[in-house]
């Protein structure tokens, strides 16, 4: 199932799932055991309040007897190519020889008409953006995914899909950074029970290091109010 996730002013900042790769990070983190591990791939999600539309006919009317079509985002899958041309990972120190990581989703549209007569297509548009650190925009588009109800049919399905490319350098740590959460402690050193995410500076700077794929519905402003409130 796909999750939804708190959205700010209309995105959300942050997602849960990415795309791990051998070479991923591994740092112990929270409580003792836990693994973190963090790729410069980009997460993937979907916004809280963006992965469903509902359609009323007429379209001012909020009444639950007019609604006419809903449409639901489901099935959300992501995967990022951070391989060179010659088929071998990059180490850190080959990110201006390979500038970008390529990312792509693809997901579902599932929606249900409340009118089973008659032929019928809608067209839905929807929103693919990268968010880096949290709150900025890298980029941003838009498409449209079409969705075809035959006569008699409630229920129709649609493939879609979106990709986006992202830095390299800007989604790498800092060598110091990095090298405080994979660094092995001693059980006598004076650190040794201490989580590295506590220390602000590493939190930072993971920050200004994420990227977020996030796709969703692209909603008027009456839509998104209604997908809050309902």
């Amino acid at each position: 199932m796909t999750k939804r996730l708190p959205l700010a002013f209309l995105l959300a900042p942050l997602v849960l799932a990415g795309c791990a790769k051998d070479n991923d990070i591994t740092a112990i983190g929270g409580s003792i055991g836990m693994e973190v591990k963090r790729t410069s791939c980009p997460a993937v999600g979907v916004p809280a309040h963006a992965g469903d539309v509902t359609l009323f006919n007429p379209e001012s009317s909020r009444d639950a007897r007019a609604i006419d079509v809903v449409a639901v985002i489901t099935d959300l899958h992501g995967q990022c190519d951070d391989t060179e041309d010659n088929g071998k990972k990059p180490n850190r120190n080959q990110a201006a020889e390979s500038p970008n990581l390529n990312s792509s989703v693809t997901f579902k549209v599932e929606a249900r008409r409340s009118d089973p007569h008659g032929a019928r297509d809608v067209v839905l548009p929807y929103f693919a953006v990268v968010m880096h650190g949290g709150t900025n925009v890298a980029s941003k588009s838009i498409s449209r995914i079409a969705l075809h109800f035959n006569d008699g049919q409630l229920l129709a399905t649609a493939n879609g899909q979106a990709s986006a490319t992202v830095s390299r350098a800007a989604a790498t740590l800092p060598e110091n950074i990095r090298n405080k959460l994979i660094r092995k402690r001693n059980a006598d050193d004076a650190d040794a029970t201490v989580d590295p995410m506590t220390d602000p500076t590493v939190r930072a700077a993971l920050a200004k290091a994420s990227f977020e794929f996030l796709v969703g519905f692209q909603l008027t402003q009456e839509q998104l109010a209604y997908n809050a409130t309902k």
